[in-house]
Formats: C-alpha cells, sequence, structure tokens
C-alpha cells in the first residue's frame, strides 16, 4: 500500500514545521459587522431584543470567550445595535478584560437572581413586551428561570439569526478553516505512515495530538477517533478498541481548532492486502462522496445532499434509508465555531445552498461485524459552486494520492 507504513513517530514528528504564523484571527472590525448584520435582522424580524449566551454565539457575535458553567455570562444584544454583558459582580474585570465589542457590564451578586436582573434590563431600554430571542444553545435552567418570572415577553429560539448569520462564513472565516484542514491532511498522512502490526490506538492518538502541537496549534488535537479492523464499523468508536492487525481497515477522525475554527478530516484505508469485499465498499464509499459533491449546486436543498448519497448507495443494493449495510447517519454537518453546525446535510433539512456555507460530505458505509469505511471532506460553497477544501481519497491502493 502506497504509504502506508515504513517510518516511525520520531521520524514523521522531527519533520515537522509550523504553519499557521501568517494566519490572522478574526480582526474586531469583522465583530462589529456581524453585529450589524444581527441588528438589521432584528429590525426586520420587529424583535427588539436577543440574547446571546456564553460560548460560540456570544464569541461569535462579539469576541467574547467565555465558556458557559452554573452562573448566567451573556450578552443583550438590542434593536438598535446596541450591547450589554451580563455577568456575576465578581467577573466584572474579566469580562472586561475579554471584551472586544464594547458595552455595558450588567451585574448580579452572588445571592442575586440574574434573571431579574435580565428582565429589568429590557424594562430600562423601554422593552414592556413582545418577542425576546434566546440564544438556542443556552441552558434550560437559565431560559426557564426567566421565563418562569413574567409573562410580558414571547421568548422565542435565536436560531433565527445566529444559524442565518453564522452559516454563511465570510473569506476570512474560510481562509482559517482552509489552513487547518491543511494541517490535520498532513497529519492524516504522517499517521498512515507510522502504522505497524500491533500498534496500538492510544499511541495513534498520541501521535496526531503532538504532530498538530508541531504544526503550530497549541492545543494539539480537538478530537480523535482511532478505530481498527471490526471496531471501524461504529462510527464513533467502541469502549476499548484493538490494537491493529495484518490486512485491517484503519479509520481515523480526527482535527484541530485554529483560531477558534474547527478542522474535521477522516481517512479509511487498508493495512496490508485488501479484500474484494473492502475494496468494493472503498470505491461506492468514493462514488457516493462524489455524488454528494455534485448535488451541492447553489439553490439546491440541504436535503437533495442526502438524497443524492442514498440513491448511490441503493444502486448497490445497500440501505436503503439507515438500514446496514449502508449509511446509519446524515451525509454532513456544517462545520466553523463549532464541529457540528448548521446547515446538516440531512433529509429534513431544506435549508438551500448559498455561497460561503461549509459542511462536511461523510457518507460511511456500515458493514455490521466487519468493518466501516468513512470518507469525509468538508465542502465550501463558492458563487461558482462547490468547493473542496481538501482533495478527497485517491484510491484505495494509493488512498493519499502519493
Amino acid at each position: 500500500m502506497i504509504g502506508i507504513g515504513g517510518s516511525t513517530t520520531e521520524k514523521e514528528l522531527a519533520k515537522i514545521k509550523p504553519w499557521v504564523t501568517n494566519i490572522q484571527p478574526i480582526q474586531k472590525e469583522e465583530f462589529e459587522e456581524r453585529v450589524k448584520k444581527a441588528t438589521t435582522l432584528l429590525n426586520e424580524q420587529r424583535v427588539k431584543a436577543m440574547y446571546l449566551h456564553a460560548g460560540t454565539n456570544l464569541y461569535y457575535f462579539t469576541g467574547t470567550r467565555w465558556n458557559s458553567s452554573e452562573r448566567m455570562v451573556g450578552a443583550i444584544l438590542y434593536a438598535d445595535g446596541s450591547l450589554e454583558y451580563i455577568a456575576p459582580k465578581f467577573e466584572e474585570g474579566t469580562i472586561l478584560d475579554f471584551m472586544l465589542v464594547e458595552g455595558k457590564v450588567r451585574c448580579w451578586e452572588e445571592h442575586e437572581s440574574p434573571y431579574d436582573l435580565f428582565l429589568n434590563l429590557l424594562k430600562e431600554k423601554g422593552i414592556k413586551s413582545g418577542t425576546i430571542l434566546i440564544d438556542e444553545a443556552t441552558p434550560f435552567f437559565i431560559s426557564n428561570g426567566i421565563q418562569k418570572l413574567t409573562k410580558d415577553y414571547a421568548f422565542e429560539d435565536a436560531k433565527s439569526i445566529t444559524a442565518t448569520c453564522r452559516m454563511i462564513k465570510s473569506s476570512n472565516e474560510i481562509a482559517i478553516i482552509q489552513r487547518a484542514m491543511d494541517i490535520t491532511l498532513e497529519v492524516q498522512k504522517a499517521v498512515a505512515r507510522i502504522l505497524y502490526v500491533g500498534i496500538s490506538t492510544e499511541e495513534v492518538t498520541n501521535f496526531i495530538n503532538e504532530a498538530h502541537k508541531h504544526y503550530g496549534i497549541p492545543s494539539g488535537s480537538y478530537f480523535c477517533i482511532v478505530l481498527f479492523g471490526v471496531d471501524s464499523s461504529f462510527p464513533h468508536g467502541v469502549k476499548t478498541p484493538k490494537a491493529l492487525e495484518e490486512n485491517e481497515v484503519v479509520l481515523v477522525d480526527t482535527g484541530c481548532m485554529l483560531h477558534d475554527y474547527i478542522s474535521d478530516i477522516t481517512r479509511t484505508y487498508v493495512f496490508g492486502t485488501p479484500t474484494e469485499q473492502q475494496r468494493a465498499i472503498w470505491d461506492i464509499e468514493k462514488e457516493t462522496q462524489l455524488a454528494a459533491f455534485n448535488a451541492a449546486q447553489l439553490g439546491k436543498k440541504c436535503a437533495d445532499i442526502d438524497n443524492a448519497s442514498r440513491m448511490v448507495l441503493e444502486s448497490h443494493n445497500l440501505g436503503p434509508d439507515y438500514k446496514l449495510p449502508g449509511l446509519p447517519h446524515r451525509t454532513g454537518h456544517g462545520i466553523g465555531l463549532d464541529i457540528h453546525e448548521w446547515p446538516y446535510i440531512v433529509r429534513n433539512d431544506h435549508t438551500l445552498l448559498k455561497p460561503g456555507m461549509c459542511f462536511s460530505n461523510e457518507p460511511m458505509i456500515c458493514v455490521p461485524d466487519a468493518f466501516g469505511i468513512r470518507h469525509e471532506d468538508h465542502i465550501y460553497m463558492t458563487e461558482d459552486g462547490p468547493k473542496w477544501f481538501t482533495k478527497p481519497m485517491e484510491s484505495i491502493d494509493n488512498p493519499f494520492g502519493i
């Protein structure tokens, strides 16, 4: 097998040089543009305010990094474009330090109710009724805590704004994702070279983490799934993964985070000599992935891509639907600040494809009690149609096209 085995962890790590020095994070001006776009949408929808909870939505619009916890921390974006941050009083200084897009910090003490504070801020702004959007990632205890205190407002999911904005990536976002994908693809190639009979999934996982660090990603791997043989028939792994044996399927799914944006690539091949069944399923997977790519056309629905995948599989007597052997899950998912975000490439997502959308193409084929084959590359939509972030796998004999 070309590009599989023959090297060592030490040799591969020694080859790597950092790749991130010329890639810039999102700048303040772009965060401010995001706030303007959200404000426009608020006014179009005749909504007076939107709550953004700590996490990726708060970061996307304000540039403020803060993890969700048992305490209410977030920001209210009003229809006039102003922001007010909500935080515990003892965190005020830290919020000011992390803040990028300016706004007042309104605080609550530990014995006080942040939900009362939230409602009082709306009233101070002259908002005594109407629709208020709540970040869809807000924990239930917060949204429930607010709603139990009032019947003056109609609280609705903020996805109409958060998803609408985040689904369409800017050129800067795409550039960051592209570099993260490029790095992870090189790590995937190096992984294949260090394999040997008896290697454990732990050793491979540790190498992947270190390789990402060597490329300039301080946090290493964002996630890592390494599966050999029959374990690869379980899309997200098993409790006790086995070591590698000769002529087994190898499935490696991993990614990293660069300037808060995530890569995600799966490579599947055989260590040794492929069986007829392994070769046949591998080739069908490649055909299915290409059909999904070709179906990703501007103005078409996300569902159309998923349907295209399943039509190919059914033509090879796989499936139908989610039955095995076949594809047990959706064809793909959006990617950005979250590894899974809008749009979703599944039959019930009727979102129309537009330039700037980024999503995975991974119509995995699972053969129970045998193996699974998943080719996962990502697509970004341009004015001219779909483009690959990374080149898909070449062939089972030369998976990386060396």
